[in-house]
Order: C-alpha cells, then sequence, then structure tokens
C-alpha cells in the first residue's frame, strides 16, 4: 500500500494556520467569530512599497532571478543590518527566501542530521520543532515558564547543551509570549555559548520592530561579537512593513551556512517572488518613521488586553515587550466545569470552549510547548479587542459559577 514519507509522518499541520482556517469556516457560516489567532498586522502595506511592486510589474521585472536574492535586495539587507544592528555581512554571507518559515527550513534542512539535538526554548514558535524533526533532528525543549517571564536562564541554557547540540534557537520579541531578551541577557547566554564551540547559534529576530522596552532592541551578534562566526540572524519583512503576504524573509550568517541554504534552495523554490524582492528594497531602503507611530498603537492595544484579561476570573497576563501577542497563564482555569457540563482539563479544552460560547479565536498553549496557557494576538482594532476580551472575561466568570 503507497503511502506517504517518513519524514512528513514525524511533523503536525500548523495549530495556528488550522485555527484560522477554523474561524474562516465558521465565518462562512455566518457565525459572528472575533479572530485573535493570526499572526498577522493588520496595518496595510506602506503605499510607497506597493508602489514600487507595482513600478516593477511595469518595468518587467517578472522573470527569474539570482536564487537567493537580486543583488539590489542583498544589498538593502547588508544596509540594514549595518544601520539597525551594527552587523557587517557580503553578500556571499546573505540569503533571501520565501518569507522566514522558508528561512528557517533551509538552514535547519541544511544542516541537521539524524541524532542531532536542537536546544529550543519553550514557549516556542509551532513550526520550530516540527521543522527540526523533519529534517531528522531532535528537538531539546527548554522551558521558561511565567515565572521567568518567558525566558529561559543560562543555567538551563548550559545544563541542556550536550555533544550532540548542533543549533541553540533564540527569537526575541518572542511569538508567542512577546518575551524579549535584553543586551545584558543575551550576554549571560552567550557566556555559555562561548564554551560549547560546537553550538551554532540560530537568532529569529522577525518581530524586532515591534519593541516596547526602555533599553534598545538587542541580536546575540551584536552583543556577543566573539559568537559572529557561528550565528545565522534570521528576519524578513512580513511583520515591521505588513508584508506577510509578499513571502520575503532573510538571514546574514556564516558563508558556509548560506552556501548549503543556496544549493537546497536551487532545488525546492528557486527564487523568492521577484516583485516582492523589489517591494522589499524599497520597504528596506525606504522612510521607516512610520514603525514609531504602529508601535504606539500595538502599545496601546497590549496595555488594554493585558489589563482586561488580568481582569477576567483565573487569568494572569504578564505584560510583553515586544510583538503583538499575549501569552495568559490560565492554570486556574484547569478543572473546572463549563455551564454546559464539561470539565477544563487542558488549555485546548479552553480554546475550544471559548470558541463555541464566547466566539473568540485564540491558539492553545500546548501549540507552543507550553501549558496551561493560550496566545492572543492583538493586531487588530481596539473596539474589537474591547468585545474580544469581554467575552473571554465573561466566559472565565461562568466558569466560577458553575
Amino acid at each position: 500500500m503507497p503511502s506517504l514519507s517518513e519524514a512528513l509522518g514525524r511533523i503536525q499541520p500548523s495549530a495556528t494556520l488550522a485555527m484560522s482556517g477554523r474561524v474562516t469556516e465558521l465565518r462562512a457560516q455566518g457565525i459572528d467569530i472575533i479572530g485573535l489567532s493570526a499572526g498577522e498586522p493588520d496595518f496595510d502595506t506602506p503605499d510607497f512599497v506597493k508602489e514600487a511592486a507595482i513600478k516593477a510589474i511595469r518595468d518587467g521585472d517578472t522573470k527569474y532571478t539570482v536564487v537567493d536574492g537580486t543583488a539590489a535586495l542583498k544589498e538593502a539587507v547588508i544596509k540594514k543590518f549595518k544601520r539597525d544592528n551594527d552587523l557587517e555581512y557580503t553578500a556571499a554571507q546573505v540569503t533571501v527566501n520565501s518569507g522566514g518559515k522558508h528561512t528557517l527550513f533551509n538552514a535547519l534542512v541544511a544542516t541537521i542530521d539524524a541524532g542531532d539535538e536542537v536546544i529550543i526554548p519553550a514557549p516556542y514558535w509551532v513550526s520550530y520543532p516540527d521543522i527540526v524533526a523533519f529534517a531528522g533532528g531532535t528537538p531539546v525543549i527548554v522551558e521558561g515558564g511565567a515565572d521567568q517571564g518567558y525566558k529561559i536562564t543560562p543555567a538551563q541554557l548550559d545544563a541542556a547543551i550536550t555533544p550532540k547540540t548542533k543549533w541553540v534557537m533564540l527569537n526575541s520579541p518572542s511569538n508567542p509570549s512577546g518575551a524579549a531578551y535584553s543586551a545584558d541577557e543575551l550576554k549571560a547566554l552567550g557566556e555559555i555559548l562561548l564554551k560549547h564551540e560546537h553550538v551554532l547559534v540560530m537568532t529569529d529576530d522577525m518581530y524586532e520592530h515591534i519593541w516596547y522596552a526602555d533599553t534598545p532592541f538587542a541580536t546575540i551578534a551584536q552583543v556577543c561579537p566573539e559568537l559572529y562566526d557561528r550565528t545565522l540572524t534570521v528576519n524578513g519583512c512580513s511583520k515591521a512593513y505588513s508584508m506577510t503576504g509578499w513571502r520575503i524573509g532573510y538571514a546574514g550568517g556564516p558563508e558556509w551556512i548560506i552556501k548549503g541554504m543556496r544549493k537546497l534552495q536551487s532545488q525546492s523554490t528557486s527564487n523568492p517572488c521577484s516583485i516582492s524582492q523589489a517591494a522589499a528594497v524599497a520597504a528596506l531602503n525606504g522612510p521607516q518613521d512610520f514603525l514609531k507611530d504602529r508601535n504606539k498603537a500595538f502599545a496601546k492595544r497590549r496595555d488594554l488586553v493585558v489589563a482586561m484579561l488580568n481582569d477576567a476570573p483565573g487569568l494572569s497576563c504578564p505584560t510583553p515587550d515586544g510583538a503583538f501577542y499575549v501569552y495568559p497563564d490560565c492554570s486556574e482555569l484547569m478543572g473546572k466545569t463549563t455551564p454546559k457540563g464539561d470539565v477544563i482539563e487542558s488549555d485546548e479544552q479552553l480554546i475550544g470552549y471559548f470558541l463555541d460560547e464566547a466566539k473568540v479565536a485564540a491558539v492553545h498553549g500546548g501549540a507552543f510547548g507550553l501549558s496551561p496557557a493560550f496566545r492572543v494576538s492583538y493586531a487588530t482594532s481596539e473596539d474589537v479587542l474591547i468585545e474580544a476580551c469581554t467575552r473571554i472575561q465573561k466566559a472565565c466568570a461562568d466558569l466560577f459559577t458553575t
């Protein structure tokens, strides 16, 4: 009997995309669902970026490009890394891919062999362990709970490293928690990594420009230059420039890794969309002042959601330093009984209860490797957020009255 590959059997469908699909289905049935599960900004792509794409189409820039990015886009990425992160790369050290997920996939599949271990702090973005497993590696999950600000400690990192460790993955600000490592915290992790010369470092900085902390954003190769030769710094245009559908991710790092990623991409997707690349050049080289205005809006929404969720019985919601997510702990709701008589035994059941009774969609913490909790995206209007949080408050209160 024909079957799918063993590699495919090692992974699960994306939980975040599954919930987004469920929201679409319910809305098509006429059900008033508030979706707080999607990880994309509600702001539109800036007009100057759109115009660059339109010009590319009119100019006939619709052909194949170099496999991992045009010279113009690589130059824009090089300038961005220098401007924002004080990191210097050559074109041979830069790759451009069809979204940040593609960048991560290329890097891990190009470098992991069976038996290799990859340290992943939890809560983590849903795709990290699945990509590692697909590549034949072993995800090693290190939990950073709410009591640690959803961040791991240097001692935890040191204890997790073994001779089989190939990569350590960092994501700051984090999807799903919004937690962010300060420069000092990154230096402390870097001191551990300096002792283990066989370990590579992958830092996912996709939410770099959605930042609220008083201290500036920092990335590990910037604060620990001794790690430069074994750090892959990953970023993209999706979140900062509201270009999720344009699918442009990129990275800077050791030339041997970039070469391997290019080889893999040459036999898979080939080049990213030529029109999207032209738009990305405009995004990275163009005015950046709009980012501050959007951050102010996001920060206001964050404060609103944190306050309202902390007013919901049984929820404890930390205040994140970046991204556009909150990750409330829902431990006190475990074991509660719904008005229909069902016992809430997991955060996945709780999210199902919210969807059915409150008509609010979020994503359960189990998908991100740390339970019981759930992720809420506040990348939508204040009016919608107020209504959604009011519904969640009532749903939580109902669990204490049955």
